[in-house]
């Protein structure tokens, strides 16, 4: 099976002095710094030490700051209900481009051939911070999953980008308009409503390693990441662990060839353990305390931000930071989106859907947190229609490791459906897929409606009902938990954390990264 990203043809990585996705970006005088790689999590409690600036000072370091509209697509996804105590979580996308649009990130990353050509957004991650604040989940999003793009408007020239025919890599959501498309597209594909982005540049990644003095990181070999056609982010460490700062943090950062398998996916759990790793750093060191070089972190920290225009002060990071702040290193959770590959791509699994939902409904990653009432689902943007005219396909997923599937079940729990009043629900036989929980599955937003309300009808859960690009419209898939009978028994709710997401505590000291034994000298 090919990996992602090792032997796909990318015209960024095709130059040999630079390593991974090269390019200048540079779309737009007003979106000059486009960010790379790292966490509005870090940076927040970083620029903690700006807030006590005279005004004037103040007023500079918020002109430095760049921004753009925060949702460029139609669709929108509700906030969450409050708490009992009034509180609501709070989502925070970080985006990564891949663009060099300035001299100093052209020196760091390279590839002047590639200056004005549309960026990519690369790294994608989400920061999820709990409604009573005491834990904190991260989801990355590897930049080749398969998603589809909805109509976004540029926010500077009014162009239109229309969705996408198909599935295409989530890292060109970027180039239809803006950041504020990346954050459209997360919405519909996880169905979270997301509250700001964060992007930070090269110069800036460079500039806050530097002020904190290093970053320890872990490798279980010695590596050098660079092969013989020039590809890899030029890292060389020895075998153990090792504080990094400067231009080799931002290596670390970038590197893919080397690590594991050498996919994004390595390179996701490579960010992880370095973010965690920072994060103790800020809490356990005192460096910080030095006025100049808090002065020299705020300048180079603002100057590399592209926010949305709710985080467009210093003040309102500050005030970011302190909600950031009060959350403890071990209740701190970084995973992956659950994914399989597709070619040389990847999409994501029904156990990514599993983690979106525990994100939407605020259940911590980490599974400390006491026992939640189950929330409210929120209401789909789009009505219902008529029973009679919502299309219904039926399909027998009963099947398992160890049974065949229950004879006959598409055609009864069709049958059923018709009884109900849905006529146009029929029977299947061409897909025999394998599911252990029944699920309704959709393909667009604007069939959400149909798909609640046909699960509604037959008691099934609205946690069952997914959206889903496998099925052309509303489509009841009986699991292996309905193999009999007439009335569907809903199983208790599973919120535990997938495997396949890979967790990882932000406590975790001992985490250290797999080389592949061809990139150790």
């Amino acid at each position: 099976m090919t990996r992602s990203g090792v032997q796909e043809e990318d015209r960024r990585e095709a130059v040999p002095d630079v390593q991974e996705s090269d390019g200048t970006g540079g779309r737009r005088p007003r979106r000059a710094r486009r960010a790379l790689r790292w966490s509005a999590v870090v940076l927040a409690v970083v620029l903690a030490g700006t807030a006590g600036a005279g005004y004037l000072y103040y007023e500079h370091l918020n002109g430095n700051i760049q921004q753009d509209p925060l949702n460029l697509g139609d669709g929108k996804v509700a906030a969450p209900t409050p708490n009992a105590a009034g509180q609501t979580p709070l989502n925070i996308l970080v985006i990564g481009s891949d663009a060099r649009d300035s001299e100093e990130n052209q020196q760091l990353g390279g590839a002047r051939e590639t200056f004005g050509s549309t960026p990519l957004a690369d790294v994608q991650m989400l920061v999820h911070l709990s409604a009573d604040r005491s834990n904190m989940s991260v989801v990355s999003m590897p930049r080749d999953t398969l998603v589809e793009i909805p109509k976004c408007t540029d926010p500077d020239d009014g162009k239109v980008h229309a969705a996408t025919d198909g599935r295409v890599m989530t890292n060109q959501s970027l180039g239809h308009g803006g950041p504020g498309c990346t954050v459209a597209t997360w919405q519909e594909l996880t169905g979270i409503h997301i509250d700001h982005f964060v992007m930070v540049d090269f110069a800036g990644v460079v500039a806050m390693a530097d002020a904190v003095g290093g970053v320890p990181v872990c490798v279980d070999a010695d590596i050098h990441s660079r092969d013989s056609a020039g590809h890899g982010s030029g890292l060389k460490l020895e075998k153990g662990t090792h504080p990094v700062k400067g231009e080799q943090a931002l290596q670390w950062l970038r590197t893919r060839y080397g690590f594991e398998d050498g996919s994004d996916l390595a390179r996701a759990k490579a960010q992880h353990m370095y973010l965690n790793s920072m994060v103790r750093v800020l809490r356990e060191n005192a460096t910080l305390s030095n006025p100049n070089k808090l002065r020299r972190l705020a300048e180079e920290a603002t100057s590399a931000l592209t926010v949305d225009p709710g985080l467009d002060t210093v003040k309102k990071l500050y005030d970011l930071s302190d909600e950031l702040r009060r959350v403890k290193p071990e209740r701190i959770t970084m995973t992956t989106m659950p994914n399989r590959y597709v070619g040389a791509r990847v999409e994501p699994t029904e156990d990514a859907e599993q983690l979106f939902r525990l994100v939407r409904e605020d259940i911590a990653l980490d599974g400390k947190d006491a026992k939640k009432k189950p929330a409210e689902p929120r209401e789909p943007d789009d009505s219902a229609a008529p029973d009679d005219e919502i299309a219904v396909q039926v399909r027998n997923g009963t099947r398992t490791d160890r049974l065949g599937a229950a004879g006959g079940r598409a055609n009864t729990v069709a049958g059923l459906l018709v009884e109900r009043g849905f006529t146009k629900a029929v029977a299947d036989p061409s897909v025999l897929p394998s599911e252990d929980r029944t699920l309704v599955r959709y393909p667009s937003a604007d069939l959400e409606g149909d798909a609640r309300r046909v699960a509604k009808s037959l008691g099934i859960p609205a946690s069952s009902v997914q959206r889903s690009t496998d099925v052309s419209g509303v489509t009841l898939v009986v699991g292996a938990d309905w193999r009999e009978g007439s009335a569907y028994e809903a199983p208790e709710s599973d919120d535990r954390t997938p495997e396949s997401a890979e967790a990882l505590n932000g406590a975790d000291k001992s985490a250290c990264m797999k080389v592949d034994p061809a990139f150790s000298p």
